[in-house]
């Protein structure tokens, strides 16, 4: 059916996709929080949001999932290995951590 492809091309994206445009947008080497891609994608009390768009990912996913931190700056532990996984992702792109934050200088500014 292509007038339902047609008219899908003129709608807004869906919040989903925009989580997944914003976060696409994070440079190698910076990182951003939960709460700054939910308003960055124009859902700005949609943080817990935005965690569970990419908690959802496939396993294989490319979007720089875990150059998203919570609030405070840090990976937000959600059980299992995926804390090991992101520290090491991040450090992979020579992102500093002091304690459990990551330095300043690697926040996104936008």
């Amino acid at each position: 059916n292509q007038s339902g492809g047609a008219s899908r091309l003129n709608q807004e994206p869906s919040n989903k996709e925009k989580v997944w445009q914003v976060v696409s947008m994070i440079p190698a080497g910076k990182v951003a929080t939960y709460g700054q891609v939910a308003r960055l994608a124009g859902i700005p009390t949609h943080a817990r949001f935005v965690g569970s768009v990419l908690g959802q990912l496939p396993a294989r996913s490319k979007l720089p999932w875990h150059r998203v931190l919570n609030a405070s700056f840090k990976i937000s532990d959600r059980g299992g290995d995926d804390v090991r996984r992101q520290r090491s992702k991040l450090k992979q792109e020579d992102v500093l951590f002091i304690g459990q934050r990551v330095a300043k200088l690697h926040h996104w500014d936008t």
